[in-house]
Formats: structure tokens, C-alpha cells, sequence
């Protein structure tokens, strides 16, 4: 009797333990990101401004 209640807790625990990190990322058929376009400011060798645009998302 014994040996089955640990083997169950133990089965309990192994699939809580897989069940948190998937539900971290929380991506479904019904996700959309949330993206925007930021410009970094830079400067080349000569001092001279180079505009980038990068996309981000989130």
C-alpha cells in the first residue's frame, strides 16, 4: 500500500512539474504578439548619425 501512495505522489509531482513551464509562455492559436518598430540612434567611425529601425515584439 505503501509503495503505491509514494509511486502516485511521485507521479503527482513529475507532471506538475512539466505542466508550470508550459504555461509560462502561454502560446496558442489565439496569440498575437504585440510588435512595434523602435529607431536606434548610432554613430559610425566618422561621427556621422545612422538611423536604424528595428522591429520589436512582445
Amino acid at each position: 500500500m505503501r509503495k503505491i501512495v509514494v509511486s502516485a505522489a511521485v507521479a503527482v509531482v513529475a507532471a506538475v512539474s512539466f505542466a508550470a513551464p508550459s504555461q509560462a509562455g502561454y502560446y496558442s492559436y489565439g496569440y498575437q504578439q504585440h510588435c512595434f518598430v523602435k529607431k536606434v540612434k548610432s554613430y559610425d567611425h566618422y561621427g556621422n548619425l545612422v538611423v536604424r529601425k528595428v522591429r520589436v515584439c512582445r
